[in-house]
């Protein structure tokens, strides 16, 4: 490994660009530490640096897009300025590896997840003219320990897995950071290919979620979100499918930590204690972020997930018993593969008798090395489009009345910006896709507080409050 130099001037310089979702701003966050601490000077501009390294997302193929976009963004500066290589990490990189190389020449090198540990000798290699082999993708569901047993001494090439909280360097400022509680999922659902490049199921010990969130905590943090594939299965190669409700206190105890909010929970897998855990513990947020995907029993079936409206509504009747105040949002996938008009109604009638919070729209599109890609059944685009359509109106309206039924509320606002007008989010608000809470007659606040304040108007998903004790 090569020694860094000392002489800030002298250090390379880095950009790193992030697409996709929460998890992939985490393995930013590694990487970004571990270049820090290889040499690199870390650098907000991509314009102004020596190398560009973007972390793509490998998702759907609008994201890939996305990733590809930001890769010859990043490449057509090299034509003036000073950058002179553009790297692709992420899932992306993981899930092609040699194809995106050959079909994306712009990109000076293709890395994979093995690459991480010694990422900043790999980019001094490519500054100095060297061209690595592309990263061959494997599937990464072979590759890993999942028994109590195996894990007990694994060392594991997989973000996240670093074991020492100062390897992560953030890369924003705001009162909110995303905690990995895991990496990789083990549930075979047949339209998603994140197993594949992912990997299976791997839990981080809960010592050094610990460590991370009090780092995080001394950096400013003040709400600590915490993601994963599938936050429901935390712990189970550990020998303890119940350690998030061990551990959630722990996190909500945290010096410094307002809230903690757990992302992505398998319906099927939210079993009561967690389900209490979450709407009851002090410090966690009462926010649920159910992933149904769909309501209909059949199309659920062909997915390879479980569940029915019956079963959904009564889990939600759970959650409300116990916290009737808590935020919940879903995902919804329309257009899979032998949907038919009576499944598409099943799954509006039950998105009425959910009142959710938030729920994201999307229409069914093949992905690469998934089953349901082979499925029969296809409905054409145009029809796939018009159900969005319908689904998504639907959705809209539903929304608004959800966020409606919220005027008179006491909220907590986590504070996040006090440019122009101060907004934030109350506890059913995650971060980025729920919508926002517009504080008013709020001056003297500042980024990072915690306001109590109750609901007095609606803008769509957003509310608009007043804080306590402020005049009407």
């Amino acid at each position: 490994m090569t020694t860094p130099t000392t002489d800030p001037a002298a250090r390379p310089s880095v950009a790193v660009v992030t697409l996709g979702c929460a998890r992939n701003e985490v393995d930013s966050e590694e990487l970004a530490g571990r270049l820090e601490a290889g040499g690199f000077r870390l650098v907000a501009d991509p314009d102004g640096a020596d190398t560009v390294l973007v972390n793509t997302c490998g998702f759907v193929e609008a994201a890939k897009k996305d990733s590809v976009d930001a890769l010859l963004e990043a490449a057509d500066l090299k034509q003036h300025g000073t950058t002179r290589a553009v790297v692709a990490v992420g899932c992306l990189a993981e899930r092609y590896g040699a194809e995106l190389a050959d079909t994306l020449p712009e990109a000076d090198a293709v890395l994979g997840f093995d690459d991480y540990p010694e990422i900043a000798d790999r980019l001094r290699s490519v500054l100095a003219g060297e061209a690595p082999a592309a990263h061959t993708p494997q599937d990464r569901r072979l590759l890993l320990p999942i028994s109590p047993v195996d894990r007990a001494d694994a060392e594991l090439a997989v973000p996240g897995h670093h074991g020492v909280s100062a390897a992560r360097h953030r890369l924003g400022t705001g009162p909110v950071a995303p905690l990995k509680l895991a990496s990789g999922c083990d549930r075979r659902c047949t339209f998603c290919a994140i197993p594949r490049f992912r990997g299976s199921y791997v839990s981080r010990r809960p010592a050094d979620v610990l460590a991370e969130a009090r780092w995080l905590a001394d950096q400013g943090v003040r709400e600590l979100f915490c993601v994963s594939e599938n936050s429901t299965s935390y712990g189970k190669d550990l020998g303890d499918l119940r350690l998030l409700e061990t551990l959630l206190p722990e996190l909500a105890a945290v010096e410094g930590v307002d809230r903690v909010r757990v992302s992505y929970l398998q319906p099927a897998e939210t079993r009561p204690s967690l389900v209490e855990a979450i709407a009851t513990t002090p410090g966690v947020a009462a926010y649920f972020d159910l992933s149904f995907q769909h309501a209909s029993a059949g199309v659920l079936r062909r997915m390879r997930r479980f569940g029915d409206p019956d079963s959904f509504l009564a889990l939600l009747d759970r959650v409300r018993s116990l916290a009737p105040l808590a935020g919940v949002r879903s995902n919804v996938i329309v257009g899979f593969p032998g949907e038919t008009e009576q499944d598409l109604q099943v799954l509006c009638d039950f998105l009425v008798d959910a009142r959710l919070d938030v729920t994201g729209v999307f229409g069914y599109s093949d992905e690469d090395g998934t089953e349901a890609a082979g499925l029969a059944g296809k409905l054409d685009e145009d029809e796939i489009r018009a159900r969005v359509t319908r689904v998504t109106d639907l959705v809209e309206e539903l929304t608004s009345q959800r966020a409606e039924d919220r005027v008179g509320e006491e909220v907590q606002v986590l504070v996040e910006s006090v440019r122009g007008q101060v907004s934030g989010r109350a506890a059913h608000q995650g971060p980025d896709v729920d919508g926002a809470t517009v504080l008013l007659e709020a001056s003297g606040t500042r980024v990072g507080d915690l306001v109590r304040a109750r609901v007095v108007a609606t803008d769509a998903a957003d509310l608009v409050a007043r804080p306590i004790g402020a005049p009407a």
